[in-house]
């Protein structure tokens, strides 16, 4: 039997101690990978397992064989090797080998390798487990056991679903968990175990960065954000993007690769599997660690994505934090239709960060875009235009000016001073 693995399609753990053909790893994601090859055993031979004990064993190759979701690709390969069944209750971003029950609403499963693979009863992956909050699928909670509970993401997020859209008439994908994944030393395995840190303190250099918010879900923030990473990129400028909240999933991940940007993470490089129910001092934490490490790749400017409406919990915080208003130099409002982007308008009106330009969904309507227009004052662009060298400059040249300009603010003494 052979084989031929691309990039990062295994996840699960290798054979340690084999004698292995060597297959180089593509490195599309930061992390503490080696500078050598990775070594993956691809052989179905038990080489390296006879020194094992049964249990070890059957849990390596159960492993090894499951799918390991697009939450877990921070997770190096082979770590993950045992597993726990009676694990106790569980933590948000632990991982979990579960099996599937019946087929939901997710029909797929997101994998580390940005393929998405179709799911049957029985099969068995790995994920993590999360809150999330989605008003247009689900509302779901880390359950309090690990007992049967639900697959509420295609990026791999086990959770207890409690309310969800009337348009998901199968409900949610049912799955139960087999056991928590852990490593060689019994250890349970946490996304947060493997968060990206800063390789050192920030200096004075820091990328300009533009934030695109929306009015709700599905208000046109990630196709915003990838359109205007193609504009900046055409003027000249090297951008890095970054999702700051949200729930884990790949498609805007590889979206925002396609488009060019150079350094591309979220929130689940720095340890979480959702940001839904972290507290406000973690999510300001989270967009710091995230700004800084992109601004580590020496980026000219970089674009930054917050889930869901301005009205979300964790996203309301986030909006009217010092951190948000020392790292922002000006936002781009998605918006589904021009009364959103008016009352979104309207809420963020005492905020100190400028709002640039709305964009979005609504701009396919020229109604609605002479109505948002009539209403806020503000310049309208499709994703045609976010992609012009023009309009992108100037959002950047504006954003860059008041981020210059707060940079003066803190630095100048009070009268007082």
């Amino acid at each position: 039997m052979t084989s031929n693995p691309t990039s990062m399609d295994i996840r699960s753990g290798f054979l340690p101690g084999a004698e292995s053909r060597k297959v180089r790893v593509d490195r599309t994601t930061r992390g503490d990978l080696p500078d050598e090859p990775v070594v993956v055993d691809m052989r179905p031979d038990r080489t390296g397992l006879r020194d094992v004990n049964a249990r070890t064993r059957r849990d390596r190759v159960r492993l090894r064989s499951a799918s390991w979701a697009f939450t877990t690709r921070r997770v190096p390969q082979g770590v993950g090797c045992s597993i726990l069944p009676d694990a106790g209750a569980p933590e948000a971003g632990d991982l979990v080998l579960a099996r599937v029950d019946a087929l939901g609403h997710h029909g797929a499963l997101q994998l580390v390798s940005g393929r998405r693979r179709t799911l049957f009863p029985g099969d068995e992956i790995v994920v993590a487990y999360g809150n999330r909050y989605a008003c247009a699928q689900f509302e779901s909670v880390v359950p309090e056991s690990m007992g049967p509970c639900h697959l509420v993401a295609g990026g791999g997020i086990a959770s207890r679903a409690v309310n969800w859209h009337a348009k998901i008439s199968r409900g949610p994908t049912q799955i139960t968990p087999i056991g928590a994944v852990a490593d060689a030393s019994g250890r349970r395995l946490n996304l947060r175990d493997f968060a990206l840190e800063p390789r050192s303190r920030r200096g004075s250099y820091r990328p300009t960065a533009i934030a695109v918010i929306g009015t709700s879900m599905d208000s046109g923030k990630t196709q915003t954000c990838a359109y205007l990473v193609r504009g900046l990129i055409a003027g000249g400028s090297r951008v890095g993007y970054a999702k700051i909240t949200g729930t884990g999933a790949g498609g805007d991940y590889w979206l925002l690769r396609d488009a060019g940007a150079e350094t591309v993470l979220d929130f689940t490089d720095v340890g979480h599997a959702s940001t839904y129910l972290l507290g406000s001092e973690e999510i300001e934490r989270t967009l710091r660690r995230l700004v800084d490490l992109v601004a580590e790749d020496g980026v000219d400017a970089m674009v930054l994505e917050i889930a869901d409406g301005v009205l979300q919990p964790e996203t309301a915080a986030l909006l009217q934090s010092e951190t948000f208003r020392d790292l922002v130099g000006g936002m781009v409002v998605a918006a589904q239709d021009s009364m959103g982007a008016s009352a979104a308008v309207s809420w963020l009106r005492d905020h100190p960060t400028p709002r640039l330009a709305l964009s979005g969904v609504l701009t396919a309507a020229p109604l609605q875009v002479r109505e948002a227009a009539d209403a806020t004052g503000l310049p309208l662009f499709d994703r045609e235009a976010l992609a012009s060298r023009q309009v992108a400059m100037d959002l950047l040249g504006r954003a860059r000016r008041r981020a210059h300009h707060t940079k003066f603010e803190r630095s100048t003494p009070d009268a007082d001073g």
